[in-house]
């Protein structure tokens, strides 16, 4: 009589796939509740994306009912981040942690109206923000060209730097981290390109873009952008800046575009950006579009021009096709669930990603409402095939 296979080895409850902060975020809820994590992560922790992000830590309003999905998560999210930083003196040092706040700028009456309109909506959930008249704007940010027309400010938004944020999130959840790439799942199984095979209860795959190829054609939209950095000039810029027009240009999809939006650094760098080139996905710079980009940012701040660079660099940001991520059952893979498609939100959106992702993983009421982000939705229009 033939003696029976012996059984696999489990490496670990939970294998999540990708090292990002939407990865890092996963695997500590995952190790909250009890389970063991192993992550595969070919590259630097906290790599791609999630450091060629800016770390704005931002709330979103829905003074558009269209947005009340993503306000909501936001703030859900933006509590957690809250109750992690607060928990120990040592988390804000080590994510680098400012509530800076967010001054968004109103350049001409139009935009002036729908300042004071979001500014209402923040008044009437009870958030700290205020309307800035140019004076005091100038008074708060001295550097900004003087004919704008007035800001408002959101007292709580804040910022972080997500790479040493996602390396802790891993050392909280005591991860075994496989230096390999993912490039098969059959069950509770993951193949990796160095001929291992890792096993698991489940698999969570959180890694960006990349997720594509184990989805159907067209849920992933990728969305280059550029940053630049200065030298180190303590003291030039106190909040995060961002132009409102920025609203206006995020959800152009025929055309690249470029908006203010600058970030102060500890130790006095200033992070500049920001740009979009929809269908991008290679990681060159583009010359042309990172001096329209750097002359916007002139002409906001002027002063601009008596800094030195200290290197400019690009990013992906990973889109779903209805602009909302992707959280859930994968609808083709078994015992496997999908956090990705944040686009430029995942440092947001990181905690309560996580947070959602375990209650459905595992059965449990969940925070916020998740058929927004339910990846099958995207099956009931069209009829998938399996990837390979």
């Amino acid at each position: 009589m033939a003696a029976s296979p012996l059984p696999m080895r489990r490496h670990a409850d939970v294998i999540v796939i990708g090292g990002g902060i939407i990865g890092a975020a996963c695997a500590r809820e995952y190790a909250r509740q009890g389970l063991s994590v192993a992550v595969v992560e070919p590259g630097p922790i906290g790599g791609g994306a999630t450091a060629a992000s800016m770390g704005h830590l931002l709330t979103v309003d829905a003074l558009d009912p269209a947005d009340q999905t993503e306000s909501d998560f936001s703030r859900r999210s933006l509590q957690l981040w809250q109750d992690w930083l607060q928990a120990q003196e040592a988390h804000r040092e080590l994510a680098e942690y400012s509530r800076c706040g967010t001054l968004w700028l109103a350049a001409d009456a139009e935009e002036l109206d729908l300042a004071e309109r979001k500014c209402a909506w923040f008044g009437g959930q009870g958030l700290a923000a205020e309307m800035l008249k140019p004076e005091a704007l100038f008074e708060a940010e001295p550097l900004l060209r003087r004919d704008l027309w007035g800001a408002l400010r959101v007292h709580g938004d804040g910022r972080v730097y997500p790479p040493r944020v996602a390396a802790r999130w891993l050392q909280e959840a005591q991860t075994k981290v496989f230096r390999a790439r993912a490039v098969g799942f059959d069950g509770a199984s993951v193949r990796l390109d160095d001929g291992r095979e890792l096993w698991g209860a489940m698999t969570v795959i959180c890694t960006g873009l990349a997720a594509q190829q184990h989805l159907p054609a067209g849920w992933l939209l990728p969305k280059k952008g550029h940053l630049a950095i200065t030298q180190r000039h303590p003291g030039r810029v106190q909040h995060q800046l961002v132009e409102l027009g920025y609203l206006k240009r995020a959800h152009l999809v025929d055309q690249d575009t470029v908006s203010f939006n600058l970030q102060p650094r500890p130790g006095g760098q200033l992070l500049i950006g920001s740009s979009r080139q929809i269908g991008r996905e290679d990681r060159e710079l583009d010359p042309a579009l990172l001096k329209q980009m750097l002359r916007q940012a002139l002409h906001y701040m002027p002063g601009l021009g008596e800094l030195s660079l200290l290197r400019c660099w690009t990013g992906v940001r990973p889109a779903s096709r209805d602009g909302q991520p992707l959280i859930g059952a994968h609808p083709l893979l078994r015992r496997c669930w999908l956090a990705t498609g944040h686009e430029g939100l995942g440092i947001t959106t990181a905690l309560a990603t996580a947070e959602l992702l375990v209650q459905l993983s595992l059965g449990q009421p969940c925070s916020l409402d998740p058929s927004p982000f339910r990846p099958e939705r995207f099956s009931e229009s069209q009829h998938a095939v399996a990837p390979a």
